[in-house]
């Protein structure tokens, strides 16, 4: 068995055997699927005589192509400096030499290493603080949604499961949806109403992957936000893929990493067996059973449609999981009254007399307090 090189990321004779078949091929770029570091990439690069990317590098390429509002355009450029800053490391050994000079070109003593990372920095600063301001506003509308608290649903899955055709299912909406990894990079949401009647914000997110490196979690944590303060998380899986238990793990993975532990999931999240219609007869069998011994699961094909309905009374059970039905009377001019009860409570019973228009609603126990602060009378 041939002994890895550390330096290397794999055997010298592997490496070798890697050469020739490169030379051979006219290889320009060679993809490794891992995370290298700086300088494993930098000797692969020397021994190979081609461009080496690893996968945080790819991933990067690609959230780079998908970025499509301000914020993921400013997220993407801050991790990849972030990720071309550690690759920096004498990367410029043949101009090692100490230079002086002024501005741009560098200080007294400064090297071209630390000019580019001085660069770097600087750039990295007026990003971080472009960004701020971005998240700034972005957090100001969602405090505008919280004084009109509709539940936040949002949906989660390993790329390609099909979050956003449901979401493009439920909503009516043409978010872009295609068989690309991160075809979805930045939060989308939009409004839906429940069979219940009950309105809930749909969140449409990134698709997460295998082994996706925590910086770049770490980067995306903005975007991410929608799921960290969801009530409910739709757990969208491609039950089509032969890996999709594996897929499942890691999701997972970075929900932990998002701070969403076993005990949240358990609470909030329900999962959803996409591509049933791609299935054979047996294993669709399969799927349906395991889904018709839970509560928190159910088997879609966003596609055609199918069990959409039952995906969406399951959402409405989770809803309305922490709520009370309570007898109110309001008086018939009290409008904001009534108006409240209608947004954030669903009116299963209503009879108007001439002073008083008394109600059975359903309602969570947090906006029942807000209600009682209003001073309105409980019957």
């Amino acid at each position: 068995m041939r002994s890895l090189k550390p330096g290397l990321y794999m055997g010298s004779g592997q490496v070798e055997d890697l050469h020739g078949y490169i030379k051979e091929k006219e290889i320009e770029l060679v993809f490794i699927d891992t995370t290298l570091s700086p300088v494993q990439q930098r000797n692969l690069e020397k021994k190979l005589h081609a461009k080496v990317i690893d996968r945080t590098g790819l991933i990067l390429d690609i959230f780079g192509a998908r970025a499509a509002t301000r914020e993921g355009v400013l997220q993407v450029e801050m991790a990849a400096l972030t990720y071309q800053r550690s690759r920096l490391v004498k990367s410029w050994t043949h101009l090692e030499r100490q230079r002086g000079g002024l501005g741009a070109v560098g200080g007294p003593g400064e090297s071209q290493l630390e000019i580019d990372r001085r660069l770097i920095d600087e750039r990295l600063a007026r990003l971080r603080k472009e960004l701020d301001d971005v998240v700034r506003m972005r957090e100001q509308h969602r405090g505008a949604r919280r004084k009109v608290p509709y539940p936040i649903v949002a949906l989660v899955g390993y790329t390609n499961a099909g979050k956003s055709t449901l979401f493009n299912h439920l909503t009516g909406a043409k978010v872009y949806a295609d068989e690309k990894v991160f075809a979805t990079l930045d939060p989308t949401l939009r409004g839906i109403d429940l069979p219940s009647g009950r309105r809930v914000i749909l969140s449409d997110t990134v698709g997460f992957i295998s082994d996706l490196p925590t910086a770049l979690v770490a980067a995306f944590r903005a975007t991410l936000e929608e799921v960290i303060e969801a009530d409910v998380m739709l757990h969208v899986r491609d039950m089509s893929d032969p890996d999709a238990g594996t897929q499942a793990d890691d999701v997972l993975s970075v929900l932990d990493e998002l701070g969403i532990d076993e005990a949240q999931r358990d609470e909030r999240m329900i999962e959803v067996m996409n591509k049933i219609d791609l299935l054979d007869p047996e294993e669709r069998e399969v799927v349906e059973e395991s889904v018709g011994r839970r509560s928190d699961a159910t088997a879609i094909s966003a596609i055609t449609g199918e069990g959409i309905d039952a995906l969406l009374d399951i959402v409405s059970r989770r809803v309305w999981a922490g709520r009370q039905v309570v007898d109110l009377k309001v008086s018939v001019t009290d409008g904001k009254a009534l108006s409240f009860l209608y947004d954030h409570g669903e009116v299963l019973e209503r009879s108007d007399g001439e002073r008083e228009v008394a109600l059975k609603v359903g309602i969570e126990i947090k906006d029942l307090e807000r209600f009682k602060k209003m001073a309105l009378a409980i019957a």
